[in-house]
């Protein structure tokens, strides 16, 4: 079995208990799917990051975080190339590999349809389903093109709720982006997004709320990623946590933390931040 990235990177020593499910699958196959580990029950993207960059201790990880592959579409069977087949056809060769081998899990069929009114009811249904970000929508008449995406887009759930502002980047007056935080249930200030970059006018209503922080501001000394997953180190102007902002952000959240920019939507002088949710919660309002 080979497990390729979409840059060509061999990750079937990461995942040996996929490789050990092989033996489920016939000869002269090629899936595209996506990998998901789950953590307790939920889906995870911290531990699957984990698996897929330990080799060490691949077997050891793999009885405690068991991964699944999530079939999206077949590339190839039985040797035969389906890259320009449509959409429809390859779809049907896939749900008919699935029922014909009884594929059970680690292989998962990412379920489909047509019907527009259950695809609406999936983006209701899944909207705090944490790793589900939203569907995707492919034309049925489409050929496969590897590392092209224009037949196909994501529409994701967004979900409207608050957090704190406990820095920014770039300066106080004006700020760049936002640093946002939400108290765990130990009562610690925890980051848990950062919003894309702010419009002249909203940068400035927020600066003329925010103050510097003290030294004992619970951030103090903390070192920030710039990006999700990345070690580049971020340079945060920390403001006193006073101010609660209004954010619009998708459902890839991991842990509380989103994974991706939020949007600022506008400050909450109505809120406290003991009236934000706390890290973890589910208040939100879906938009």
């Amino acid at each position: 079995m080979v497990l390729q990235t979409l840059r060509g990177a061999m990750y079937q020593a990461r995942f040996p208990d996929l490789v050990a499910a092989a033996g489920q699958l016939p000869r002269g196959l090629v899936l595209d799917g996506e990998l998901a580990v789950l953590d307790e029950g939920q889906l995870s993207f911290t531990a699957l990051q984990r698996r897929a960059t330990t080799v060490r201790h691949a077997k050891v990880l793999a009885a405690q975080l068991p991964a699944h592959f999530i079939a999206f579409d077949v590339l190839q069977v039985d040797g035969r190339e389906l890259l320009d087949e449509p959409l429809w056809r390859r779809r049907a060769i896939l749900e008919a590999l699935f029922a014909d081998q009884r594929l059970t899990p680690p292989w998962t069929l990412c379920p489909s349809t047509t019907d527009l009114t259950v695809a609406q009811e999936w983006l209701t249904e899944w909207i705090d389903v944490p790793g589900v970000e939203g569907v995707v929508v492919k034309n049925r008449a489409g050929k496969y093109r590897p590392g092209v995406r224009g037949s196909w887009y994501k529409v994701r759930r967004r979900a409207t709720t608050e957090a704190i502002i406990g820095g920014v980047t770039g300066s106080l007056s004006p700020p760049q982006v936002l640093l946002l935080g939400r108290f765990d249930t130990t009562g610690r200030l925890r980051l848990v997004g950062k919003t894309v970059p702010l419009k002249p006018a909203a940068a400035g209503e927020v600066a003329d709320q925010l103050t510097a922080a003290d030294t004992d501001h619970p951030w103090t000394g903390v070192r920030f990623s710039a990006r999700w997953g990345s070690r580049d180190p971020l340079d945060p102007v920390l403001a006193e946590p006073r101010c609660v902002a209004e954010i619009s952000g998708d459902t890839a959240r991991d842990a509380g933390v989103w994974r991706h920019p939020v949007r600022y939507v506008q400050l909450r002088q109505d809120m406290t931040p003991a009236d934000v949710p706390t890290l973890g919660g589910i208040q939100s309002h879906t938009r």
